[in-house]
């Protein structure tokens, strides 16, 4: 069964949506009195109360006070914005700039202890040159449609990826052999981007995995680009968004799709016998 990387983030929502149906069961009165009380039409009560719509803190007052629960709104919106935090779109992620969002994950980098990453595409941000970096920052400006700061940008994803050499953190990557061969930025900065990943899967807090593309008879298919912090967080990336995973269940599903994943990557001389192939075909 295929993985849902927003499923977690639907969860949380419902949760919210279960609250208001509960207050509303509770106050004894039906969706159409409650739309009367609060001064909206009934659609917008059934949207609200089986989660299609998000509710904003304005929602979540009236409903409370509809249903004589006004004390309860105030924990209710606090849900409501955690639900939301799960599903997070890039485009008002990067509202304050490209920067600004790297510098948003200060925290989670130092207080991580085992980063787990799977990359089908990209080099993972951890083992990027600043030149790569910037290429690949300054294409998501312009897909986005905001202002380009990639070089400020990647000089900060530099700086925040200096966790890797910070004594109580471990990083294991796996990659798709694909990702040597997808340019980025022109032949000077792919060609550092490989020399650097020779010498970064060397330092002794990382293991650089590498699935090989004659890879026979796969325990599992390219999967998204997704991080694991540590067994409390899963971050997905897709185009649209970054979605959140914090479930348990979810947590665990995708921990084990890492192992099948990592179980079938090459390790060491191998994995940079491919990194030269790759290399050499810049040339």
């Amino acid at each position: 069964m295929p993985i849902s990387p927003s499923s977690s983030a639907q969860a949380a929502r419902e949760r919210v949506a279960q609250r208001l149906r509960d207050l509303r069961a509770d106050a004894g009165i039906t969706g159409s009195e409650l739309a009367v009380r609060c001064s909206w039409t009934h659609p917008k009560t059934s949207r609200l109360e089986n989660g299609r719509t998000p509710p904003t803190p304005d929602d979540i007052r009236r409903w409370c006070a509809a249903c004589g629960a006004a004390d309860q709104a105030e924990d209710i919106i606090a849900q409501s914005r955690d639900a939301e935090s799960l599903y997070g779109e890039w485009r008002r992620k990067v509202r304050a700039g490209l920067k600004r969002l790297q510098d948003s994950y200060l925290e989670l980098y130092q207080s991580t202890e085992l980063f787990r990453i799977y990359s089908p595409t990209l080099v993972p941000g951890l083992l990027q040159t600043e030149g790569y970096a910037r290429a690949l920052l300054s294409a998501n400006a312009r897909l986005l449609g905001i202002p380009d700061d990639a070089d400020e940008a990647a000089a900060a994803r530099l700086e925040r990826s200096q966790v890797i050499h910070e004594q109580g953190h471990r990083v294991v990557l796996l990659i798709e052999e694909g990702v040597l061969y997808h340019q980025l930025g022109d032949h000077d900065a792919m060609a550092a981007q490989l020399g650097y990943l020779l010498t970064a899967g060397a330092l002794p807090s990382v293991s650089l995995g590498i699935i090989p593309k004659a890879t026979q008879a796969r325990v599992l298919w390219p999967q998204e680009l997704f991080h694991m912090y540590d067994d409390t967080l899963v971050s997905v990336e897709l185009l649209s968004a970054q979605v959140n995973i914090t479930q348990p269940s979810e947590i665990a599903l995708y921990l084990s799709a890492f192992e099948k994943l990592r179980s079938m990557a090459v390790y060491g001389a191998d994995a940079r016998a491919l990194i030269v192939q790759a290399i050499e075909a810049l040339r």
